[in-house]
């Protein structure tokens, strides 16, 4: 039986990520913050094979809690074929009034602790020849107004991901980037504004909303087949395209689209 760790597994995205992988057979381990949420999802699936689950309330950007986590897994589970970094949040304020610390809370889930983890767990994933699995975002990929801190982390999530992809494929680990749009999480409910209280405007979109089981489900299918990379929405795609092309006309489209943004 393959073991797969989840990040931010309690609700979101993360939660359904959590149900298609037990859905397929996988032992389950959940992770995060939230100990009650946390809990309900473990003891609805033990509900139904309680062989299969465990969870850990961990606070990922503290790395006493992460090293903790990797020994906790060595000892108890001995193996680790799958590890999806989930847990993310967002930021929705402009650049110029936004406190350092929210800045340097979204680099903190979004990208250091996805990447202490994932270093964390390599020997375990090198012996399995397993794999890892980050949720990007399109964010990454084209600037968006209001996220600046948003757009730095996946970016930088997405660089050091790709570089590690090629150190480490001699040993049989791979490495999907999923790169979402817009999804219908609580991610952007609990988006921090410019102070770090939750943002309190109505987000900018572009195409179209989708679940999390959709994104699950995509997902899983993406890593059996194999690929890389996930651009499971066209039109956010397209316009990845326009920004590496022809970036100016971008931005102008961007500001447009996103103008009410200019306004916090």
């Amino acid at each position: 039986m393959k073991t797969v760790l989840i990040t931010g597994a309690a609700s979101g995205l993360g939660w359904s990520l959590t149900q298609q992988a037990f859905a397929l057979g996988y032992r389950v381990v959940m992770v995060d913050i939230n100990t009650g949420l946390l809990a309900r999802g473990a003891d609805e699936l033990a509900a139904q094979d309680s062989a299969r689950v465990t969870s850990r309330t961990v606070d990922i950007t503290d790395s006493e809690a992460v090293q903790a986590l990797v020994k906790w897994l060595e000892k108890n589970e001995k193996s680790l074929d799958l590890l999806i970094n989930n847990a993310g949040i967002t930021q929705r304020s402009l650049a110029e009034k936004t406190q350092m610390d929210v800045f340097t809370k979204v680099m903190a889930v979004d990208w250091q602790a996805p990447v202490e983890l994932s270093i964390g767990c390599l020997p375990m994933l090198k012996k399995s020849r397993g794999g890892i699995i980050n949720i990007g975002s399109m964010a990454g990929w084209m600037p968006v107004l209001g996220r600046a801190g948003y757009c730095s982390a996946k970016s930088a999530l997405g660089q050091f991901f790709e570089v590690l992809r090629g150190e480490v494929a001699r040993y049989g680990v791979h490495i999907l980037m999923v790169y979402p749009s817009f999804l219908d999480t609580p991610i952007e409910t609990n988006a921090l504004g410019h102070d770090g209280k939750p943002a309190r405007h109505k987000r900018s979109t572009v195409g179209s909303m989708r679940t999390p089981e959709w994104m699950a489900e995509r997902t899983f299918v993406a890593y059996q087949k194999h690929k890389r990379r996930l651009f499971p929405d066209r039109f956010a795609w397209f316009a990845s395209i326009l920004w590496r092309l022809l970036p100016d006309l971008y931005q102008r489209l961007m500001q447009r689209q996103f103008a009410s943004e200019l306004e916090h």
